[in-house]
């Protein structure tokens, strides 16, 4: 699903790992080919942008960080990502984030230069990439920023009821979220571990034809009141294959009209549709259940839109 820089989307990864935080030291990043543990990882060096890098792993674009500003969001979708956040907390705020699924820690970065006291749990499966990570980039320390090396939905279960004020889910294998990820039992999961007013974000990765985006509104749309979505018109329209990002909250959510005004004027112009146009869309979709049918069509055996 990569496309052009500024609209990129991301493959990431999932799966078990053993449990461990990361921790070392800097070394600074060199770009190169690296062995990890679910396979290879490639960093090479942006050549439109100085001091920055794309990660890749097993050949497919996962990260982009710009060390000189961790402000800076190469790929849409986690500019999308940021937009749900700011709308809801647009000044300073002690946020507690969890993200499933690490990379190359771009949002978390993002998070604590935003959010200056903000408390963060990133987990990722890939104990050497997590290793490498933390000695390329800039990243927080813990307290403000710990990597645990495990699994995803394993970690989310393992979380104390209201202990989170953000969930950001982006895990993949391949270009497929895993299917258990994706059910209404996970979407329990992360409702009962946020806190009031809280915010679940996943990135969904899809064909043409939308039935995941569905299927993941749809189980959203059983567990919070409140259900937003964001990408751009030709995705939304089964032009292409590409990302949706879906939020869930139990307070109005994708409501203002500087959101999607910005979203507009965006290099990479989205919409965002609000609570009633979503469940409406999404109304007579199977919501995905755990050892149910998988709805969603196979995104690696299409041609990239």
């Amino acid at each position: 699903m990569a496309r052009g820089r500024r609209g990129r989307s991301r493959p990431a990864r999932g799966g078990r790992g053993d449990g461990r935080a990361v921790g070392g030291d800097t070394g600074g990043p060199a770009a190169g080919r690296y062995e990890i543990d679910t396979g290879t990882c490639e960093l090479e060096c942006d050549p439109f942008r100085p001091n920055a890098w794309v990660l890749k792993i097993n050949g497919a674009e996962s990260s982009h960080i710009d060390l000189d500003d961790p402000s800076e969001l190469d790929f849409e979708y986690m500019r999308w990502f940021a937009a749900f956040i700011t709308e809801r907390w647009p000044g300073p705020a002690p946020l507690r984030m969890l993200h499933l699924g690490g990379g190359a820690c771009t949002m978390a970065r993002w998070a604590a230069a935003t959010y200056r006291d903000a408390r963060q749990v990133v987990v990722e499966i890939d104990g050497r990439l997590a290793e490498l990570v933390r000695q390329w980039f800039d990243l927080p320390r813990a307290p403000r920023l710990r990597i645990r090396v495990d699994d995803a939905g394993e970690v989310l279960a393992g979380r104390q009821d209201g202990s989170r004020d953000v969930i950001i889910r982006d895990v993949f294998v391949r270009r497929t979220t895993p299917y258990p990820l994706i059910t209404v039992e996970t979407v329990r999961q992360a409702h009962r571990v946020l806190g009031p007013g809280g915010i679940y974000l996943v990135n969904c990765g899809d064909a043409r034809d939308l039935r995941g985006v569905r299927a993941e509104c749809a189980a959203m749309a059983a567990v919070f009141g409140h259900v937003a979505l964001i990408s751009d018109p030709a995705m939304l329209k089964g032009r292409r294959t590409g990302n949706v990002v879906i939020a869930g909250s139990d307070e109005p959510i994708g409501t203002d009209p500087a959101l999607a005004r910005d979203l507009l004027l965006g290099a990479v112009p989205a919409q965002v549709w609000g609570d009633t146009k979503v469940r409406r869309w999404c109304a007579g979709a199977a919501v995905p259940e755990d050892g149910g049918p998988d709805p969603r069509t196979e995104v690696d055996t299409l041609p990239q839109g």
